[in-house]
């Protein structure tokens, strides 16, 4: 049985904005995952080397690119953000995650700071939430190399939340292993749980062949977002539990990063619809 087929059929894997946005369920919530590299627009392997200032140094382009991905953030409920500079010389000392939620018209907004690098990097993951969240953790998550983080976000009644992960995961299989067993630890016993962001290696082996395997998770297709002009590498992810209906998923033709966005349209469990989660 294909990836696929465990969920839906008929899912188109790569979309325009607007045709993921075309339709919608009443009870359902709209989620994204997106690494922004920092405002950095890449269309090339040569970027990196052309535009390797732009993470040290302000850019005037850089404002008109984090427009362009709020125009995008402002249709969904809740949105993970990797690869965001909380506040620093390359952004003129701008908050990315507060600037892009109040872009984006999102209410509540989070900030985890994962690698300070004084005035010239605040290295980050965001959390953007139409709904108020009734508890936000952040956790550092395991591994050699410090700056890996993960945020957790309960949503609806503390009694039977609906429960969000959002993290950039290690490049390394180890550590990613060592990060992945911290996160199944911190949520197994969560009936309702999203686990979504950069996770840098492929859902296949984090359903099967990694720590996540315990927790039973599922998702509609094996993502392919990078790089985002030729995409051939599935690593960002949203995996949710057997619990959550999916109603439509897809790859986000949206490419402003070097990573396209994942976007996701959850159905509500019975247990949740009548707790106003969308109010």
């Amino acid at each position: 049985m294909s990836l696929q087929a465990m969920v839906f059929d008929g899912i188109n894997v790569h979309q325009t904005p607007s045709e993921f946005l075309s339709c919608r369920n009443p009870d359902s919530l709209r989620l994204v995952s997106y690494n922004v590299q920092v405002g950095i627009k890449t269309r090339r392997f040569q970027d990196y080397l052309t535009k390797s200032w732009q993470h040290f140094l302000p850019s005037p382009d850089r404002k008109d690119n984090l427009d362009h991905i709020s125009e995008l953030l402002m249709h969904f409920d809740l949105v993970a953000l990797q690869e965001v500079d909380g506040g620093s010389l390359r952004t003129n000392f701008v908050n990315q995650v507060e600037y892009l939620a109040r872009r984006a018209g999102m209410p509540y907004w989070y900030q985890q700071r994962n690698r300070n690098l004084g005035l010239f990097a605040q290295h980050s993951n965001g959390m953007l939430s139409r709904q108020k969240p009734h508890k936000i953790l952040e956790h550092t998550l395991p591994g050699k190399i410090p700056g890996r983080g993960a945020i957790e976000v309960h949503l609806g009644h503390p009694s039977n939340p609906l429960v969000f992960v959002m993290m950039h995961l290690a490049l390394g299989r180890k550590s990613q292993n060592d990060q992945l067993a911290y996160i199944s630890e911190l949520t197994h016993q969560y009936p309702n749980l999203v686990l979504m962001g950069d996770l840098n290696t492929s859902a296949d082996r984090l359903l099967n062949d990694s720590p996540l395997k315990n927790l039973h998770l599922k998702l509609a297709f094996e993502t392919k977002t990078y790089p985002s002009w030729r995409p051939y590498k599935g690593l960002d992810h949203i995996l949710v539990s057997q619990s959550l209906k999916v109603h439509q998923m897809a790859v986000l033709d949206h490419a402003v990063s070097d990573h396209l966005p994942v976007a996701m349209e959850i159905d509500l469990p019975p247990k949740l619809e009548s707790m106003n989660l969308l109010q």
